[in-house]
């Protein structure tokens, strides 16, 4: 929806509140053109309720708001006397419209000094459950939102199982985009395997202020800009629609910003013509092809790399050779030392071999996972060329992603030489929008912006900042799965990270302690 619908939509619900409640009003001892008022006659209900004036802030807050609509029409109807459990559930499957009912066919006197606690037990755990969903909503939409590794692309950074704290103020929290979704949940609603979200109307992308820039090497949560398919891990392939903000959520490494040219030279990532420099907590890997010594048993030494990496080597035609995919350069290093290997060697695919699964798919350019480029990654308010050999590098940012996902009609063609834009001949673009190009530090076992492209600005999530649990499922023994020394780490930073779980438990315990000691001290 654009701006204009959406005025017209909240001028829509005003008129709609104002002629199902301006009798409630008055019956409150109000005016009744205080019903019609926008933003002050939801001040004016909150008083009439019986309820603080910050709830009508929690109404601005998207998906909150969802949250709290039903809310609020059982309390207006509970402050005219309609307690009854038929009253509430008539209200609810209305969507409010039962207010209508009450407003113009009953003879309903206001409470004034209505009770607000729970007449049972169950409203009592409803109440509460309803302040915690809330509460739980409103710090994982605009906060911190847990997050779990399912892929080793960036393995050995980030490990298969570890859960993460991110956070969505560094970079500036995402509001929602997408108005009605189940809370509390990504795409899926759990054990059901359903839709969660209801994509119809849509909320204008907006983001809140960050107090950091995305900076080259940052680790970084993103929604998968090319995501179609229903459920993250269904393999069916199955294409829908899916709001930037219901689009599975991905964790790569930054290694391109706006402005930047990439370029990636027999598996190295450059930048501006310059090697990228990681930081030492990155851990590159790679595969590698393994020759084992003459007279010497290749089972031993397959036997050992298990025992040392956790991983196989995949024998190659039973010569003494082995692969080794997913391998880091330090221990490559230590593996071409062994006195049983006589050589070591990086699986690279060579400059100008064609894959047509590279960005920008299209199987015109030789490129490849090892060899690519150069690309320039674009940054908002900066123009480039656009001809027949940039066309496909730039076609998805402007027929999506400041296209059709902004509610733009834009479609990109080309009539023999000129490169046209809905039917106009143009030579150049003016970019909307920041991108960034993410990478695994896993760099043969990735998908990242090697296929499929571009991050754009507004499917940014946040920033990976703490580990709190790390889970091996191969390791035998519940004690023996948990990774204790990543528990409490951070993900940033450098040197080798360090365990604050000890320091956590030490807080926790003397926290209990003092609430103990305090509640025995006001009780005596």
């Amino acid at each position: 929806m654009t701006l204009l619908e959406w005025f017209i939509f909240f001028l829509a619900i005003q008129v709609i509140h104002f002629l199902g409640t301006w009798k409630l009003y008055i019956k409150a001892g109000r005016k009744a053109w205080e019903a019609a008022i926008p933003v002050y006659n939801a001040v004016i209900l909150m008083k009439i309720i019986n309820r603080p004036w910050w709830w009508v802030i929690l109404l601005f807050i998207p998906v909150i708001n969802v949250i709290m609509l039903p809310v609020i029409w059982v309390e207006t109807i509970r402050s005219f006397g309609k307690n009854s459990t038929t009253d509430t559930i008539l209200v609810l499957v209305t969507l409010g419209l039962y207010i209508y009912y009450v407003n113009y066919m009953v003879d309903v006197n206001y409470i004034e000094d209505r009770d607000l606690k729970p007449r049972t037990a169950t409203g009592e755990w409803v109440s509460s459950i309803l302040f915690a969903v809330v509460a739980a909503t409103l710090v994982h939409t605009y906060f911190m939102q847990p997050y779990t590794i399912p892929t080793g692309s960036l393995e050995r950074t980030l490990l298969i199982g570890d859960f993460l704290f991110v956070s969505k103020f560094h970079y500036g929290a995402r509001t929602p985009m997408t108005s009605v979704s189940f809370p509390m949940v990504h795409d899926t609603i759990p054990l059901v395997k359903t839709k969660s979200y209801n994509s119809d109307i849509q909320y204008p992308y907006f983001r809140l202020p960050g107090f950091q820039k995305i900076k080259r090497n940052d680790i970084v949560v993103f929604s998968w800009p090319v995501d179609t398919v229903r459920f993250f891990r269904d393999k069916s392939g199955i294409n829908v629609y899916k709001p930037i903000d219901k689009k599975s959520n991905y964790v790569k490494r930054c290694v391109g910003i706006p402005g930047d040219s990439l370029s990636i030279i027999d598996g190295k990532v450059h930048i501006n013509n310059e090697p990228l420099e990681l930081p030492d907590r990155a851990k590159v890997q790679y595969s590698y092809n393994i020759e084992t010594k003459t007279g010497f048993n290749p089972g031993n030494l397959y036997e050992r790399y298990k025992l040392i990496y956790g991983k196989n080597l995949f024998p190659i035609n039973n010569s003494g050779k082995f692969y080794a995919p997913e391998l880091s350069e330090e221990n490559a290093i230590k593996l071409k030392n062994n006195p049983y290997v006589s050589n070591v060697t990086t699986v690279i695919s060579q400059k100008g071999t064609k894959d047509p699964s590279v960005f920008p798919n299209n199987g015109k350019v030789n490129w490849n996972y090892d060899n690519f480029g150069a690309i320039y990654i674009p940054e908002a308010g900066k123009t480039v060329k656009i001809d027949l050999e940039s066309f496909s590098l730039y076609r998805r940012i402007i027929e999506v992603y400041e296209g059709s996902e902004m509610g733009i009609d834009n479609k990109l063609s080309v009539n023999g030489s000129q490169i046209l834009l809905n039917g106009n001949p143009i030579d150049s673009y003016t970019f909307k929008q920041d991108y960034y190009w993410m990478m695994g530090d896993n760099r043969h076992n990735s998908e990242d912006s090697r296929a499929w492209g571009y991050v754009p600005a507004n499917h940014i999530v946040g920033k990976p900042v703490f580990i709190w649990m790390s889970w091996d499922s191969n390791a035998k023994g519940f004690f023996n799965k948990i990774r204790w020394e990543r528990l409490f780490t951070t993900v940033g930073g450098s040197g080798k990270p360090i365990s604050y779980f000890y320091y956590f438990l030490i807080a926790l315990i003397g926290w209990i302690l003092f609430s103990k000691y305090r509640k025995r001290k006001k009780a005596s």
